[in-house]
């Protein structure tokens, strides 16, 4: 098995200052292209910490991947302390010296003085390069492993390591056949409800259902081996049929992108008007590319469930849209929702007492409830069903 390891630098990653999405992402993509992640680590902006951390994971690692230190600043140490670890010097690239001087004159700017450090890498690395930035990545061999250093900006990070270094590590290695990884996403039931009954099924040798919880939702995934396809899908489908009431999609695809999707299918328009949710469940929608016919978030007040569902039918038709989605205020731990559909009008009066979460993530749950009731309508399902650990206190068709 090929070991493969990340080092993120920098103190706002070691500090909890931002969020290492770098990191989430890589592990994502080389467990899809078979060289699962054996390790992480991060270390801040100090040259003997990089220095010593680069000397260690060395000596274990096959292939390590540096994130982030390799911009014009001061605290830009990742290049001198590849350097410093091999016991070589820095020189410069003057191909890409030259190549950055283009990308300023270019933009009508002169280069700063300080810029010229980003082409400076230790002698006889490899060149790697990046096609949308003014970081050049780099390439070592220290004791047994393969280090490439790339720059921590996501956008040129995932382009280096798309387009520079999987290239490399394939031409170098004989992977496998990537694992089979079957994913479902549900809403409504907690980890601990789902575990006791999925747990009992048996599943092929070699593969693992593995719950992952991030509220308000949570996936389920199935992964082994692809030899193991066939049965890995039948017991696949066993999973499925068992939580079918609490699935809102399969896949990677999201909830809003399934939306949208469906939307353009029937040729459907939408109209959304939030109070709780203050915007959100618009801008998850718009994400997704759903085009809506009209949108609008409004102050939050008592209203009864009548009122919100008399709301959306007046929604739909002074905006000539098909639907339209209302999301009421929050009151007394009661919060009301309403659908109009060419249907009828249907509307839910909930008790939501989750107060143990911040304002954030209730208004994520609202949203995701929201969703969901039009989901269930777009599949001919029960519009005002309940949501497992949420109570639904009342429910009106008009």
């Amino acid at each position: 098995m090929i070991r493969v390891e990340m080092l993120s630098t920098g103190d706002e990653v070691l500090h909890g200052q931002i969020v290492d999405t770098n990191a989430a992402w890589l592990a994502d993509m080389l467990f899809q292209h078979s060289l699962p992640m054996t390790g992480r680590s991060t270390v801040g902006d100090s040259l003997q910490a990089l220095v010593s951390a680069l000397q260690e994971r060395s000596q274990i690692a096959d292939v390590l991947i540096v994130n982030g230190g390799l911009g014009p600043t001061s605290d830009d140490l990742s290049a001198l302390a590849a350097a410093t670890a091999q016991g070589v010097e820095l020189e410069i690239h003057q191909a890409w010296l030259e190549k950055m001087e283009a990308f300023f004159a270019g933009r009508g700017k002169p280069m700063a003085p300080s810029n010229r450090k980003q082409a400076e890498i230790p002698a006889g690395a490899e060149l790697i390069d990046n096609p949308v930035g003014t970081a050049c990545g780099f390439a070592i061999q220290l004791n047994r492993c393969w280090i490439f250093f790339t720059p921590g900006v996501p956008s040129e990070f995932k382009v280096m390591v798309e387009q520079q270094i999987l290239p490399r590590l394939k031409q170098r290695y004989t992977l496998p056949e990537p694992p089979l990884c079957l994913r479902l996403t549900t809403f409504g039931r907690g980890e601990s409800d789902l575990a006791a009954e999925l747990d009992v099924l048996t599943m092929p040798e070699g593969s693992v259902l593995g719950y992952r919880s991030s509220m308000p939702i949570i996936e389920l995934k199935l992964t082994g081996p692809a030899a193991q396809r066939a049965a890995m899908e039948q017991a696949w489908q066993q999973v499925r049929t068992m939580v079918a009431d609490c699935t809102i999609f399969e896949g990677t695809e999201g909830l809003p992108a399934l939306l949208a999707r469906t939307l353009e299918e029937k040729q459907l328009t939408l109209s959304v008007s939030e109070q709780f949710t203050a915007g959100l469940l618009q801008w998850q929608l718009a994400s997704a590319q759903v085009a809506l016919a009209a949108g609008n978030v409004l102050p939050s007040q008592p209203e009864s469930l009548q009122a919100i569902a008399a709301r959306s039918k007046a929604l739909a038709q002074t905006n000539g849209s098909s639907l339209a989605l209302v999301v009421g205020g929050y009151h007394d731990d009661l919060l009301g929702f309403a659908l109009h559909t060419p249907d009828g009008t249907f509307a839910q009066l909930v008790k939501f007492n989750v107060s143990r979460h911040g304002l954030k993530t209730r208004q994520e749950v609202v949203a995701m409830m929201a969703m969901n009731m039009l989901r269930r309508w777009l599949k001919a399902e029960a519009v005002t069903s309940g949501h497992g650990w949420i109570d639904v206190v009342e429910t009106i068709k008009l």
